[in-house]
């Protein structure tokens, strides 16, 4: 898709490093911190976050992402999925505690399209991206047939908080956050609705 504020296209194995930059920013941290600790020997953490971008399946693929460009150069990245209709059974025993807010809201967005990441590099910022980005994902949620959008925030970002916001969502519900050594100003995750 071409226009006036950047070029979207469906992302590519060749794009896993943007990707996990930009996954990486979108979650303020916590991919990385994760990623260390998935890390083979020998591997980094950012080693493994591309590997897991060039998945062919998976939530966190490049199958599920877009790419925006501007002047030739990666601006921002969108990944989205469909939240099935059942609620997914969270148990405490097998399921790391850091996880259990999150998931908790997405049992909250039942048969929505999830903006699972939306992020803009900083040079790139306020200048249209994001929003158009959004609009990619609501005809993605058209296209395949969800009853609504959902996003999770943290409830420290406000600059994101304030782009959801002003492209149609509104707070349903929050969560407190399980930060196990993760370091982030935030207290509690927030699902955004549309």
């Amino acid at each position: 898709m071409k226009n006036l504020i950047a070029e979207t296209r469906a992302a590519t194995p060749e794009d896993a490093a943007a990707l996990a930059e930009l996954i990486d920013l979108a979650g303020e941290g916590l991919p990385l911190y994760l990623w260390e600790r998935m890390a083979e020997p020998g591997e980094t953490a950012w080693d493994v976050g591309r590997r897991r971008a060039r998945r062919e399946s998976g939530a966190f693929s490049y199958r599920n992402a877009v790419v925006a460009e501007r002047h030739g150069q990666t601006a921002g990245c969108l990944v989205t999925y469909g939240i099935g209709s059942e609620r997914q059974v969270i148990d405490p025993h097998d399921t790391p505690a850091m996880f259990v807010p999150l998931l908790e809201l997405e049992n909250l967005a039942l048969a929505s399209w999830y903006v699972n990441v939306l992020a803009v590099y900083p040079s790139f910022r306020s200048q249209g991206v994001g929003t158009q980005l959004l609009k990619v994902a609501s005809d993605q949620a058209r296209a395949h047939g969800s009853l609504g959008e959902s996003i999770i925030v943290s409830d420290a970002n406000s600059g994101a908080y304030r782009l959801y916001e002003r492209c149609g969502f509104r707070r349903k519900a929050e969560r407190a956050m399980v930060k196990e050594g993760w370091k982030n100003p935030g207290r509690n995750w927030v699902l955004l609705v549309k």
